[in-house]
């Protein structure tokens, strides 16, 4: 049995994810997370999307995006196989740098808009990274929460008008801080 299609269609709101080749790091450095971004934010401009949310950690990603048009499989081919030339050649590695292609769930609804944004601001605190989402400068959690300037490619409007504005989202980031992860079945990671 061959990969399942993926499916794109205008306006898809899509949660990506990436992970390491054998849950290998794909971040070592400061300068791999920053040239990944500067990878998403590339793609942002070129293909029109509107990024929602993001949350990187050592040996995976994810990306919460809106495409407008049905273009995420070229994109991506772009940000995953700009990023694994580069990673390979700054490290002087051969080989596989992520386990697969980029994995895809489409997002159905607000509700669950809103889950996939609160779980990529947990994210590293259920890794065991930091103690508080606030404590991680590699996801857009800081930027929500007013913590920090939002990158350009980051749309902050669509995540805090759905939950009440920064002080909504921190509140609903912070009641589930203790709680196990999101419902099985809801999200792909």
């Amino acid at each position: 049995m061959g990969p399942k299609p993926r499916i794109e269609f205008p306006g898809a709101m899509h949660h990506v994810t990436g992970r390491g080749n054998a849950k290998a790091p794909i971040f070592c450095e400061p300068c791999d997370y920053e040239a990944f971004l500067e990878l998403v934010a590339e793609a942002v401009a070129l293909q029109g999307w509107l990024c929602h949310a993001y949350c990187l950690i050592p040996n995976h990603y994810h990306l919460l995006f809106e495409t407008p048009e049905p273009n995420l499989g070229k994109g991506m081919l772009r940000v995953n196989g700009t990023y694994a030339r580069r990673f390979n050649w700054r490290y002087s590695r051969v080989g596989h740098v992520f386990q697969g292609p980029y994995g895809d769930t489409l997002v159905k609804d607000d509700d669950h808009l809103a889950e996939v944004a609160r779980y990529l601001a947990l994210n590293p605190v259920r890794a065991g990274l930091v103690d508080s989402p606030d404590a991680w400068p590699w996801s857009s959690h800081r930027a929500f929460a007013g913590l920090r300037k939002a990158p350009a490619f980051l749309n902050l409007d669509g995540i805090r008008s759905l939950l009440g504005g920064g002080a909504g989202y921190r509140r609903f980031v912070a009641d589930a801080m203790h709680q196990p992860k999101s419902p099985a079945g809801r999200l792909s990671w």
